[in-house]
C-alpha cells in the first residue's frame, strides 16, 4: 500500500462548482481588494471569534505586520521558540530585530517558565508558536507578557481552530498570524495569510500596512508595503471555508486513531495529551526510538512519513550571525533526533492508518 503525505489531489480532485465561481468572479474584475476578500474576512473573523481579520500575502507577512504595526524595527528583541519553521523567525530578522529563542518542552511548543528569563530591555515583543496545532501555554505567557507591558503576536499558522478551554488560538495576544498554504488545515491555491485581532486601532494600522500605507487612491497616511490577500485566493478560501470544521473534526479522529495503535508500541512515545486542549493536528508528531531507522522502514514500505525538524531552526547556516551554539536548546535538539509526522489528513481512510500502525510495529518487532 502507499500512504501519501499530501492529500491535495483528493482535496481539489471534484471542483467543477469552484471554477464556475472563479468564471463568475473573473467577468467582474473585482481583483485586488474585492468583495469575495471582504466576505472572506468576515467569515474567518466570525470561525475564529475575533471582531476583525486581515487578508495578507502569507502566515509570514501575517507575523512581519503584527510585528511591524507594533513598531518593531532594527536594534529590537523578539522572545520565540527554537523550535519552529524558518518562517516566524525570518519574520522577526526581516524587520532588523534579533529573535531571542527559548527551549521548547515536550508538546513541541514554547516553554513559557524559560521566556521570563529572557527578557531584556530591549524586548519588544513575545511571538508564541502553535507548533503542529498545539497550543503555547497562553495564561501563564499572557501574564508574563502583561507583567512586563510586552505584546503578543501569537503564531497561529499551524493551529486554526486549535483551543485552550474553549478559547481559541488567535485570540489571545494583540494578533493571531494564520497561513493559509496549501498544506493547512484551511487552505488556498498558493500561499496566503490572516491576521486576527480584537484591537480596532491595530486592525486599522494593519489594513493601510498591507496597502502601501493607502488611506485612499490618492492619500498616503503611513508607509507600508504590498501583502494584500489575492481576491482570487478569497474565492478558493471562501469555498473552503464551511468545511473547516468538518475537516478539524476528521484529523482529530484520525488522530486518536493513531493514539491508540501506538500507545501499545513500547519504543513510541505520544506527547501530553491534556483535556483542557484542543489539538487540530496540522501535524501528527510523536517520539521514537530509533527515529531514522524507522523513518527509512516506512519509506520503503511506501509511507510517506515527515521530519518536522532534522535540524533545529536556531542551528541553521541562515542564522549563524546570532550567535547560537549546539546545545544552547537542549530539548530542541532532542527533539530534531526522535519526533516523526505520519499523515493524518482528512481523506486518509482508516486503511491506511491501520497500514501505518502495522509498518511501525513491524519494524519495532524485527
Amino acid at each position: 500500500m502507499h500512504v501519501r503525505y499530501s492529500y491535495l489531489p483528493q482535496q481539489f480532485g471534484q471542483i467543477d462548482d469552484l471554477l464556475e465561481e472563479i468564471r463568475r468572479f473573473v467577468a467582474t474584475g473585482d481583483f485586488t481588494l474585492g468583495a469575495p476578500l471582504t466576505t472572506f474576512e468576515t467569515r474567518f473573523a466570525d470561525l475564529i471569534g475575533t471582531r476583525h481579520a486581515i487578508g495578507v500575502g502569507s502566515g509570514t507577512d501575517a507575523i512581519k505586520l503584527s510585528l511591524k504595526a507594533l513598531g518593531v524595527g532594527h536594534g529590537d528583541e523578539v522572545i520565540t521558540t527554537a523550535n519552529t519553521f524558518i518562517a516566524t523567525v525570518g519574520a522577526i530578522a526581516e524587520l532588523g530585530a534579533r529573535p531571542v529563542f527559548v527551549d521548547c518542552d515536550d508538546t513541541y511548543c514554547m516553554d513559557v517558565s524559560q521566556v521570563e528569563a529572557k527578557i531584556t530591555e530591549r524586548t519588544r515583543a513575545i511571538v508564541p508558536v502553535h507548533f503542529t496545532g498545539y497550543m503555547v501555554e497562553m495564561a501563564p505567557l499572557m501574564e508574563i507578557a502583561a507583567r512586563h507591558k510586552l505584546p503578543v503576536v501569537e503564531d497561529a499558522c499551524q493551529a486554526i481552530l486549535a483551543d485552550i478551554d474553549g478559547k481559541r488560538a488567535g485570540t489571545f495576544g494583540i494578533t493571531g498570524a494564520f497561513s493559509l498554504h496549501p498544506l493547512k488545515n484551511l487552505n488556498v491555491w498558493g500561499d496566503g495569510g490572516v491576521i486576527t485581532t480584537n484591537d480596532d486601532a491595530m486592525a486599522q494600522r494593519l489594513r493601510l500596512i498591507r496597502n502601501h500605507g493607502l488611506r485612499n487612491r490618492d492619500e498616503i497616511e503611513i508607509l507600508g508595503c504590498n501583502s494584500r490577500l489575492d481576491t482570487l485566493q478569497a474565492v478558493v478560501g471562501n469555498w473552503l471555508i464551511g468545511t473547516t470544521q468538518d475537516i478539524t473534526a476528521r484529523r482529530i479522529a484520525n488522530a486518536a486513531r493513531y493514539d491508540a495503535g501506538l500507545a501499545k508500541i513500547s519504543q513510541i512515545r505520544l506527547p501530553p495529551r491534556p483535556a483542557t486542549r484542543k489539538r487540530v493536528y496540522h501535524l501528527y508528531t510523536v517520539f521514537a526510538e530509533d527515529r531514522d531507522g524507522l523513518y527509512a522502514a516506512l519509506q520503503e514500505a511506501g509511507v510517506e512519513c515527515k521530519i518536522h525538524y532534522p535540524i533545529p531552526v536556531y542551528l541553521q547556516q541562515g542564522l549563524k550571525a546570532f550567535g547560537y551554539q549546539k546545545g544552547d536548546f537542549p530539548v530542541a535538539d532532542r527533539h530534531a533526533t526522535e519526533i516523526i509526522s505520519f499523515p493524518c489528513d482528512q481523506h486518509l481512510s482508516n486503511d491506511e492508518i491501520d497500514y501505518v500502525l502495522d509498518c511501525v510495529r513491524r519494524y519495532y518487532a524485527g
